[in-house]
């Protein structure tokens, strides 16, 4: 049974990369440092889009008031 985890609500790697507009390698740079919301499937990196819509809101509103 294929899925398109796109459907899910759960994005891999290389659709965050795209989604994000930067590398494959950004964002597994990203994910192991814990510094965007990922997790492993089966060693594999995935995201939930509604937590990196969440953290893509946290990121402009620290970059807005300069808080970090």
């Amino acid at each position: 049974m294929t899925q398109n985890t796109s459907n899910e609500g759960v994005l891999t790697l290389a659709e965050v990369a795209a989604y994000l507009k930067v590398t494959e390698r950004t964002i597994y740079r990203l994910a192991g440092a814990k510094k965007i919301p990922a997790f492993k499937v089966g060693g594999v990196w995935r995201f939930r889009k509604m937590d990196i819509d969440a953290w893509i809101h946290a990121q402009s509103v620290d970059s807005a008031g300069g808080q970090r």
